[in-house]
């Protein structure tokens, strides 16, 4: 077995490998966006992940850090590349998620002692990311292949822990869990769209917590 070089392995890793959500907020901003997440953090959830498509979201990041404090965790998302990812370390970002493999990437968030959860789908991208020391990969696209290429990868692959993104929701989530998935990164199924444009946020509360519930007594 190949020997990977030293993984970081941040508080923010250590609470998705045990709380097991990351809530994905794509183009939500304003206060729309911010009560959703207060609503989310309410249910439970404890890994908030905006992703750098959605405007401003350097400055929602900086925003949430201040106002939830240390309750949970804020992280930047569609990190694509090296600029990208100074713009989300620079907004105060703990954690960084990509969609794509990009070693540098690593490289800079690990000299400012930040974890990213980088994104891959075949061995070949698991095992560079694994090595350059990336400590969680999200595999990504995952709805079109399903959990079985979950088990068929961790065959040999075993020791990487693999946060499922795409596709998962509180019917199979059981599924991908036995399969062998470590995490899950859930956008729409967990920060649905449809309570945020209504404003039900005691229902998204609710949701949260549901889900919270499911994945804590996976097994």
């Amino acid at each position: 077995m190949f020997k990977a070089v030293p993984h970081l392995h941040t508080a923010a890793t250590a609470t998705l490998l045990q709380q097991r959500i990351v809530a994905i907020f794509r183009g939500y901003t304003g206060e729309a966006a911010d009560e959703a997440a207060a609503a989310l953090i309410r249910g439970g959830v404890t890994l908030l992940e905006v992703t750098m498509n959605t405007d401003g979201a350097a400055a929602i990041v900086s925003r949430w850090r201040e106002r939830f404090g240390e309750q949970v965790f804020i992280g930047a998302g569609t990190v694509i590349d090296e600029e990208t990812a100074r713009e989300a370390l620079d907004s105060g970002a703990q954690f960084l998620i990509t969609p794509n493999l990009d070693e540098k990437v690593i490289e800079l968030a690990q000299s400012r002692g930040i974890d990213v959860w980088t994104g891959v789908l075949t061995p070949t991208e698991m095992v560079r990311a694994w090595k350059a020391g990336a400590p969680v990969l999200k595999l990504f696209p995952l709805g079109s292949l399903g959990s079985e290429y979950i088990r068929e990868v961790r065959g040999p692959l075993g020791h990487i822990p693999l946060m499922a993104t795409g596709g998962i929701d509180l019917h199979n989530v059981q599924q991908y869990w036995m399969a062998g998935a470590s995490a899950f990164g859930l956008g729409s199924k967990l920060v649905r769209g449809d309570l945020i444009r209504a404003a039900a946020w005691q229902e998204l509360e609710d949701h949260a917590s549901k889900w919270v519930d499911t994945v804590r007594h996976l097994g």
